[in-house]
């Protein structure tokens, strides 16, 4: 018998990237005001020359006597006196947009409001619909940073930095000009010969035939079967460059190859901040997480992020090199990171997408697919001597064991062979 019924379903908090994070937040997630979770703190300044906003000032992430809270040449040529922000309680977000209730959202010019943020000295340009749920203000953790995203953007400075990537590159002329303009690192500043600027080599970049090392590491490196896609394909050996890695290339590279890739070829101090980088995204992604851990992340991220100021110019650090010093406490109230990032979204996204045959009607496609896919499986759960999903031998299925005769069975597996032959002369030494 049919019956009608109420579903009732609570929303804990939303995942998307950066700019959807915006969206749903109302906090407008660009300008100098950029990272939503320092609000009206957010510590950024304009670069002239580079024409972008940088988000500095992590030296606030640190004990207040620490010693680099009082060097100025080291980092923005000022000493830092604040403490870092602290996170706002839905009843805080409520009182700064309470004159922003009932604001026309659309875009038409004539109807739409202006929210200018200069004037209002914060960068919200709505308020969020999710505080109509009435449990909504009372959430500690409304709206979750995407590790997958910020790994990406990371991963793709890094890499255009330290291999002089033609329009990643962070270190540009103009890079350099601001670090003229704002007085610090001399031995960075441009030289001007001939009406021509030369630009000095930094710590940071790769020369030529470390670039080539470098290349050939990522290119003959191996994994386990399923731990990662054939990231060899993303690298050219012979102009040695890297292109196309997707987010979960730079996932594996940002949390394994990287300290490995680097080492031998950058300075200390360079490998050292590229490597407690890697461990912190390393330990963040498990699985299994203790408060413990996380609060001493929380307290190295700051050091981390301090050291990578010491190192790289201004312009490397964007506002998605700010954001992974939030990550640890959105850790505490939230649990592991492998269930709160666009990992398992995308993954699923692909999965449906995968079912459309007819491009005029994706929905219906993805709809009928979906009913076939829990049909197949339903009735595949019953079928005896054919071959299924819950039966099929793995890929790499090593066959049947034969007849030991008492000796060790490893030796009697068949096992499948994995590339090309290669003759190789085995020497006594």
């Amino acid at each position: 018998m049919r019956q009608n019924f109420n579903l009732h379903a609570a929303l804990f908090w939303t995942i998307n990237d950066f700019p959807a994070y915006g969206i749903l937040s109302g906090w407008s997630t660009k300008g100098k005001l950029a990272c939503p979770c320092c609000n009206k703190d957010t510590h950024s300044i304009r670069l002239a020359n580079s024409s972008k906003q940088c988000y500095l000032g992590h030296r606030r992430w640190l004990v207040r006597d620490h010693r680099w809270r009082n060097d100025k040449k080291s980092f923005d040529g000022t000493r830092e006196l604040r403490v870092s922000p602290t996170s706002l309680s839905g009843d805080d977000v409520l009182h700064q947009v309470h004159d922003l209730e009932g604001l026309i959202l659309t875009k038409a010019s004539d109807r739409r409001t202006k929210v200018h943020h200069q004037t209002r000295g914060d960068n919200w340009n709505k308020r969020s619909i999710f505080f109509q749920l009435p449990y909504w203000r009372t959430l500690a953790l409304r709206h979750n940073l995407d590790v997958m995203h910020i790994e990406k953007n990371i991963c793709d400075n890094i890499l255009g930095t330290i291999m002089s990537i033609k329009g990643k590159n962070k270190d540009s002329l103009n890079a350099r000009l601001d670090l003229k303009a704002m007085n610090i690192r001399p031995e960075l500043h441009p030289i001007e010969k001939d009406n021509k600027f030369v630009i000095p080599g930094a710590s940071y970049t790769l020369p030529k035939k470390e670039k080539h090392m470098f290349c050939k590491f990522l290119k003959e490196v191996k994994f386990p079967d399923g731990f990662s896609s054939n990231i060899s394909r993303c690298v050219n050996l012979k102009d040695e460059k890297i292109s196309g890695m997707k987010s979960h290339d730079c996932h594996i590279f940002l949390q394994h190859l990287l300290p490995h890739a680097v080492s031998g070829l950058l300075p200390k101090e360079v490998c050292e901040a590229l490597t407690e980088l890697s461990l912190f995204f390393n330990v963040l992604c498990s699985k299994t997480l203790k408060v413990d851990d996380l609060t001493a992340m929380q307290a190295q991220i700051g050091i981390t992020l301090c050291k990578l100021e010491r190192i790289f110019p201004p312009s490397f650090f964007d506002v998605m090199m700010h954001l992974p010093v939030h990550l640890a406490n959105e850790a505490k109230l939230g649990g592991p990171v492998p269930y709160r990032s666009m990992w398992i979204i995308e993954q699923y996204l692909q999965t449906l997408k995968s079912y459309v045959r007819n491009r005029a009607h994706p929905e219906g496609s993805i709809a009928e697919g979906y009913i076939v896919n829990e049909c197949m499986t339903q009735c595949s759960r019953y079928f005896d001597g054919i071959e299924t999903k819950f039966n099929r031998l793995t890929r790499n299925d090593d066959c049947s064991i034969e007849e030991s005769n008492g000796r060790t069975s490893i030796f009697f597996q068949h096992g499948w062979p994995v590339g090309a032959s290669k003759l190789l002369d085995l020497e006594r030494e």
